[in-house]
């Protein structure tokens, strides 16, 4: 059984209004009227509408939406720069909504950090020094300043640079600074408010494909701002979209590109191209027609791919270690020769794929093998069976229908 996600970060029903007549925006908002119609009668806007969320411990949680949508307003209020006109931003159980200044900083300072898009670094200062500014803050003595901050530097890929002036390096590798001097105190959430959109696009790529290699080693709470949907879908274990200050939906890349909420989102990830996004988890079935252990009987293996018109079956240890498949005329003929168990007769060099695999990295193991795709955790263990209707269904959007040959025991 999966252990239970920890809720790290939730916030309820949270709204902010800008302007001097938040009370009377709030009662119409209240009363269901519309960003617009709010600010033609109050002169007030409203950047967040009743937003509500829950962020997992460990997740990396994308909040995208157009300009105006109010997703940096949201992070904003995530750690009070912006104060929230109403609801509640809950950290680890605690609402910080009302907590005192000093608290505040305290929070500030230790749970979470924040990456701003145009970097934000202290030009008079080296690399090690903009790095170890959040520590030099914290009354950290200077020699263990320096030692934290060659670390994390090292970290985000930047040994050798720690003496140089941000103004020397280029604008990638600023960012990498940015990221680097918001890990130096170790919080446990970080805010990235478009950190990357300032970059050109190819070092944005190649900033994305970091921040996801520095997750698999810091498992941090990220929670990620954009407005580009390809960042989101790439970046995201969930993401909210919003618009008009509202969370027009939440879920997963695989969720939104398929089951959209509304025309808003459909039009959003129309033209995206699924199979680079949807994951062979996503499209696997959980619990094949049978698994066999080693030790089975022929007649066993036999009977259940007879029933169900398979010519195999994947094979798993007590464990659940993967092993391969067995094949019908391996054991028919394994069985004629006397044979009475699957030992020895099982099958390892088979398709396997990552549950992570986008769907169209399947397709060459699809056309070079007619087996059904064995989707195997990075443990070995076997999660799902990926048949080949469902890969390329999925690639045309079109359903497809395999005859396969019924199984007669002879």
């Amino acid at each position: 059984m999966a252990a239970k996600q920890e809720i790290k970060l939730e916030i309820q029903d949270l709204t902010k209004i800008f302007g001097r007549r938040r009370k009377e925006a709030q009662k119409l908002l209240e009363n269901h009227h519309s960003k617009d119609e709010i600010l033609e009668k109050t002169g007030c806007t409203v950047g967040v509408n009743k937003a509500s969320l829950k962020i997992m411990k460990g997740e990396v949680f994308v909040v995208m939406g157009l300009s105006g949508s109010g997703k940096s307003t949201l992070l904003r209020c995530l750690n009070r720069l912006i104060e929230p006109t109403s609801g509640k931003i809950i950290l680890d159980g605690i609402d910080i909504t009302n907590v005192e200044l000093e608290k505040l900083r305290q929070i500030r300072r230790t749970e979470m950090s924040m990456v701003f898009q145009h970097f934000g670094l202290l030009p008079h200062r080296t690399v090690a020094s903009n790095v170890s500014f959040g520590l030099e803050i914290q009354g950290v003595k200077e020699n263990e300043c320096r030692k934290k901050a060659l670390d994390v530097i090292g970290t985000v890929g930047l040994d050798g640079y720690e003496d140089m002036m941000t103004g020397e390096l280029s604008g990638g590798m600023q960012q990498r600074v940015g990221l680097a001097r918001a890990l130096a105190t170790d919080p446990e959430i970080l805010l990235m408010d478009e950190a990357f959109s300032a970059l050109d696009p190819l070092i944005r790529r190649n900033m994305q494909d970091e921040l996801i290699d520095l997750q698999e080693k810091v498992h941090k709470t990220i929670v990620f701002i954009t407005h580009d949907l390809d960042e989101a879908l790439k970046l995201g274990d969930r993401i909210a979209i919003m618009k008009d200050g509202l969370i027009v939906q939440i879920g997963t890349p695989e969720d939104i590109l398929t089951n959209p909420a509304n025309d808003y989102v459909k039009a959003f990830v129309e033209d995206v191209d699924s199979s680079k996004v949807i994951t062979a988890s996503a499209i696997m079935f959980k619990h094949p027609e049978r698994i066999m252990d080693p030790k089975d009987g022929v007649g066993l293996a036999i009977r259940v791919m007879k029933k169900n018109g398979i010519n195999c079956l994947p094979v798993t240890d007590s464990n659940n270690n993967f092993e391969g498949y067995v094949h019908i005329d391996t054991v028919v003929k394994h069985k004629k020769e006397g044979g009475h168990t699957l030992e020895g007769i099982i099958d390892p060099e088979v398709p396997k794929c990552l549950p992570d695999t986008p769907i169209a990295d399947l397709l060459p193991l699809v056309i070079s093998s007619d087996l059904p795709i064995a989707v195997v955790n990075s443990k070995g263990k076997l999660e799902g069976i990926v048949s080949k209707p469902s890969v390329i269904s999925e690639i045309t959007g079109e359903d497809v229908e395999l005859q396969e040959k019924t199984v007669e025991e002879e």
